[in-house]
C-alpha cells in the first residue's frame, strides 16, 4: 500500500515540475515601443491626456521567432514599461506628479496598463508599475492604442518627447 502511495506522490510532483518546465519554455518576451509628446502648454496639476500614435505589435513575426502561434497565447501579461525622456537633453520628470498609461484596440475595450503616483525621481528614466491584467487580445491585434493620462507640478517652458519601452512576458500552449 505504502508502495502506491509513493509511486502516486512521485508521478505527481513530476508532472506539476514538467508542466513548469514546459511553461517556461513556452515563455517569452515581446518588446515594443513609441514616443509621445508632452506639450509646454500642458495644464498644471490637472490630470490630461497625451495624444499617442498607434503602436504596431509586429507580434506574428515575434511568435514565429518563438516556434508558436497567437492561437497558440494564453497569458500576456506587461512585464516592464520604461519611460524615457530623448528630448530635451538633461530634462528629469521632477515635473511629473503622476502618469497613468491605458491600452485599447479597435475590438477590445479600454483598459489600464500601468502607472505611477507621487514620482519624485530626478533621473530622465522611470519606471512605472504594471497593472496584472491580461493583455492577449491587445498584443495579438496588428497594432494598439496608448491613451497616456499626466499631471505636472511645474509649468513647462518647452515640448518634452518621451520614449515608452514596453515588455510583455508571453506564455503559449504547447499543442
Amino acid at each position: 500500500m505504502k508502495k502506491y502511495i509513493y509511486t502516486a506522490f512521485a508521478t505527481l510532483s513530476l508532472f506539476i515540475v514538467s508542466c513548469s518546465v514546459v511553461d517556461q519554455l513556452l515563455t517569452f518576451t515581446v518588446s515594443n515601443q513609441t514616443e509621445f509628446k508632452i506639450a509646454s502648454n500642458f495644464p498644471l496639476n490637472i490630470a490630461s491626456g497625451i495624444v499617442t500614435p498607434d503602436v504596431p505589435t509586429n507580434s506574428s513575426a515575434e511568435f514565429e521567432n518563438n516556434n508558436t502561434k497567437a492561437n497558440l497565447v494564453k497569458d500576456v501579461k506587461l512585464k516592464e514599461l520604461k519611460l524615457s525622456i530623448t528630448d530635451p537633453d538633461g530634462k528629469t520628470f521632477s515635473f511629473l506628479k503622476s502618469i497613468h498609461i491605458y491600452i485599447s484596440t479597435d475590438a477590445n475595450d479600454e483598459i489600464e496598463l500601468a502607472y505611477l503616483e507621487n514620482i519624485s525621481a530626478t533621473t530622465n528614466t522611470i519606471v512605472l508599475t504594471p497593472t496584472s491584467e491580461k493583455l492577449d487580445n491587445y498584443i495579438k491585434a496588428s497594432s494598439y492604442k496608448l491613451r497616456t493620462e499626466a499631471v505636472i507640478r511645474e509649468t513647462l517652458t518647452t515640448d518634452i518627447t518621451v520614449k515608452a519601452d514596453m515588455k510583455f512576458k508571453v506564455t503559449a500552449d504547447p499543442f
